[in-house]
């Protein structure tokens, strides 16, 4: 059995010589808010939904990324309506963005 119903790990990777990064991409930024939105929404907590700081997830050139289990689902996002749009889609209803979604 599963404490969560959703784990989200997001990639905040940051690479010291300059290359392709979640970091480059605003990662921590879209990472803090959504964090902060599951919790307003009571998203959050055992038996709903945790949202974790993740290192590199490889996925660099489709950055910046975050994986959903059990499912193991893969987005990319650019800004804070896209995270809005996962949080209420898959996270609030259990329907994947079909949009955000990445083959990883």
């Amino acid at each position: 059995m599963n404490l969560f119903k959703y784990h989200a790990f997001f990639c905040l990777n940051e690479r010291s010589n300059g290359d392709n990064c979640c970091e480059q991409h605003g990662a921590t930024k879209l990472f803090d808010y959504a964090k902060k939105r599951c919790k307003q929404l009571g998203l959050n907590g055992a038996g709903q939904t945790r949202v974790n700081r993740a290192g590199c997830l490889d996925q660099c050139a489709s950055g910046p990324v975050m994986v959903v289990y059990p499912e193991g689902i893969w987005y990319t996002f650019i800004d804070e309506s896209d995270i809005d749009e996962i949080i209420s889609s898959h996270f609030a209803k259990g329907v994947p963005v079909k949009r955000l979604m990445i083959d990883a």
